[in-house]
């Protein structure tokens, strides 16, 4: 809660020490611990709530969810600019944007909803100055030496550090020092409670504009629709009558399939134990995020020669008329790039592994004179978020928030599922990009995200929040990774006046030892992984991998175009 003096309270001790930005009239800047505590959330929750009764909204169950003991996530979006950060005109921007968002300003009072209780978002005072962090580093000649390091354990060091619940769950933190490909840094860290990607992405979009217009807002990919012309002639009709039909015996055949996996891997069915998996409690560890940046026309061009086009178009309309509008969505989280980069990361993923599977059986070999190889059957599945929207792509904030376009709305609208990779030592390298394709295009063709949603959904009704984090719980523990793509603008954009040279976001709390997200922005695909160093002591290796990876497919592309 804020100090009754004004002063900006300091959240947490940290061997990298963290001063808050403070209003320089004040004449003064107290320090204080502040204790985690959801029950201190709660009653400040309940005073402000007893203050603006009628005013407060329901939390979505997606919400309560990331609430959870063993679910606590957060989203960290790592963004370098091409200057020195300006505080006072970010914080008169944030003042002007953010601070303006229901979610921004409102305080989630999570409760366990017995005796009629509701839990809702309560309107509460916001203190810009409370949320925009200041490092006071112990060590400043690493600006000098290792500033890329420095922000690295900086961000780590925040992942191990939780939120104060008495006020709106979002941060900013300033590291304004140059790093190699930055002249500044800042962090943008938020809980996931308050939106999903699609949403939060949006909602970064509305705050920036156009470096080359800067009264103008940024290109956001546009909605599409990919319904089949209608035939005129009664034979055309015919036939695409039973393309349909065979396209929704399809997807029935497949989202069947698809659940009985979904619910065998909630109970039983488990990922092959390889050098990625995480241990129990991988959650509450601090977590390394590193990241790297690959040329998004070498992924068009590897697209492009390998005719990664989106298929089933009679299939996706059948879902829009007959079934349900939001599978359309699972085009905008496995689009045609998408297919390119489940092949990218097959190939990452086995160069990775076999390196480390070489370097065990080397032990093995001094120890017990044998050697192994690298298994053929390895199980490695990954958790796919996808949005459930009514149309692909990113939506423009004002279309989220007024409900306009099918019913879109705020909040976190995300459904499962799960994306299996290849692991195996393929001589073609793009033989990567044609299992990763056939794999993208299995999953488009069923309706497994729509089945996570509201089944999540019903469980949480019948059973209670606390059992479907049970179960989400153990789903991820029972598969290796978490995998993720959004698309970002497709021009250079200001962050209020401040040109952004880069956008590398991920997320941390859910059971697992690693998390992969690729993020495009203008030319550029930044390829950021979430671990567990205790686990993965060389991420920077495994990024290594990915780059090398796709270097090799794009130079095979000559040789078979």
């Amino acid at each position: 809660m804020d100090s009754k003096d004004g002063a900006a309270p300091r959240m947490r001790h940290l061997s990298i020490r963290t001063a808050r930005q403070s209003d320089p009239t004040d004449g003064s800047a107290e320090e204080e611990v502040v204790e985690r505590g959801r029950g201190g959330a709660v009653k400040e929750g309940r005073r402000l709530e007893g203050e603006r009764r009628g005013e407060e909204e329901p939390v979505s169950p997606g919400g309560r969810l990331f609430h959870q003991r063993g679910f606590d996530c957060y989203i960290v979006a790592i963004m370098g600019y091409a200057k020195p950060i300006d505080v006072g005109v970010v914080k008169s921007g944030l003042e002007k944007t953010l601070v303006r968002h229901p979610r921004f300003c409102s305080i989630p009072v999570v409760l366990d909803e017995t005796g009629g209780t509701k839990s809702t978002w309560v309107p509460a005072k916001v203190v810009v100055d409370d949320h925009i962090v200041i490092p006071d580093l112990a060590d400043p000649r690493r600006i000098t030496t290792s500033p890329d390091q420095l922000v690295e354990d900086y961000i780590a060091s925040l992942t191990c550090i939780p939120m104060d619940h008495s006020r709106p769950l979002w941060e900013l933190h300033v590291l304004n020092f140059p790093t190699s490909d930055a002249a500044a840094v800042a962090v943008l860290r938020l809980h996931h409670s308050l939106g999903d990607g699609i949403s939060l992405m949006s909602l970064l979009l509305a705050c920036t504009r156009k470096a080359s217009h800067p009264d103008s807002l940024p290109t956001v990919p546009s909605h599409y629709s990919r319904r089949p012309p209608a035939p005129k002639r009664l034979h055309a009709r015919v036939f695409t009558l039973l393309l349909w039909l065979w396209a929704f015996l399809i997807l029935a055949w497949n989202t069947l399939v698809d659940v009985v996996c979904f619910t065998a891997t909630s109970i039983f069915l488990k990922d092959t134990p390889t050098p990625l998996m995480g241990s129990q409690g991988v959650e509450q560890r601090p977590k390394r995020i590193v990241h790297r940046s690959v040329s998004l026309d070498d992924i068009k061009d590897v697209k492009n020669a390998m005719h990664c086009v989106s298929s089933s178009p009679f299939c996706l309309s059948l879902i829009e008329d007959a079934v349900v509008q939001h599978e359309l969505t699972l085009q905008s989280a496995l689009q045609t790039i998408n297919d390119v980069l489940v092949g990218v990361t097959s190939a990452g993923l086995s160069r990775y592994l076999s390196r480390r599977h070489e370097q065990n059986s080397n032990d093995d070999e001094k120890k017990k004179k044998k050697k192994k190889e690298l298994p053929s059957n390895v199980r490695l599945r990954s958790t796919l978020l996808v949005n459930i929207r009514p149309a692909p792509g990113i939506h423009a904030l004002a279309e989220l928030m007024e409900g306009r376009d099918g019913g879109t709305k705020w909040g976190n609208l995300i459904g499962y599922i799960i994306l299996p990779f290849e692991i195996f030592n393929h001589k073609d390298p793009l033989d990567y990009v044609r299992r990763g394709k056939a794999i993208a295009d299995r999953k488009k063709n069923s309706l497994e995200a729509i089945f996570t949603y509201k089944s999540a959904e019903l469980i949480v009704k019948c059973l209670g929040i606390k059992a479907a984090a049970k179960l989400c719980h153990r789903m991820l523990t029972h598969t290796t990774l978490s995998f993720s793509n959004i698309v970002g603008p497709v021009e250079e954009i200001e962050f209020f006046g401040h040109p952004l040279v880069y956008l590398a976001p991920s997320a941390y709390g859910h059971p697992q030892a690693l998390t992969i997200h690729f993020q495009s922005y203008m030319n550029t695909m930044k390829i950021v992984l979430a671990v567990d160093d205790k686990v993965i002591s060389d991420p920077h290796q495994l990024l290594d991998d990915f780059a090398e990876s796709l270097k090799i497919i794009r130079e095979a592309i000559p040789a078979r175009s």
